[in-house]
């Protein structure tokens, strides 16, 4: 179980940082280049593929906070990840509904004036996650390996 433990808490946050910068940082902006793609088109696609991606986090971190406090993971990493699911919440419950509403206005063909605060509030919050993310998957290295390796 121990190696299990091990693996999840290393190969989880690796996969959600993978799946944060394919869809945030390619996807996203990427969709709006291809041709015939409007910016309603664009906005639903981005709201379905969003929801997905934030269901998925969720479940990532659920799985990832119970195997982490099994494993008695220390103040570190659970300080971390205490970090990841802050951002989290506020990035679906704050940011989220407020982007929704936007592209809800775009896709129904009214306008929605320029970009707002949420756009800018959900690229800190995904750059933010990614460096946590990052800090998550360091902290559990260098705990993991043996000291001689390290």
């Amino acid at each position: 179980m121990a190696r299990t433990t091990t693996a999840l808490r290393l190969l989880l946050p690796a996969f959600l940082l993978g799946a944060i910068i394919a869809i945030s940082f390619l996807e996203a902006p990427l969709k709006f280049l291809a041709p015939g793609v409007t910016i309603p088109i664009g906005l639903g696609i981005g709201r379905l593929v969003f929801t997905a991606l934030n269901v998925l986090a969720g479940a990532v971190l659920i799985v990832l906070t119970v195997v982490s406090v099994r494993a008695r993971a220390g103040r570190a990493t659970l300080g971390i990840l205490g970090a990841i699911w802050l951002v989290y919440l506020v990035e679906v419950a704050v940011v989220r509904p407020v982007l929704n509403q936007r592209s809800d206005l775009v896709i129904a063909g009214l306008a929605a004036a320029g970009t707002n605060w949420a756009h800018y509030a959900y690229i800190v919050a995904d750059v933010t996650l990614v460096g946590l993310l990052i800090a998550l998957i360091v902290v559990t290295v260098r705990k993991v390996l043996p000291r001689d390796v390290r």
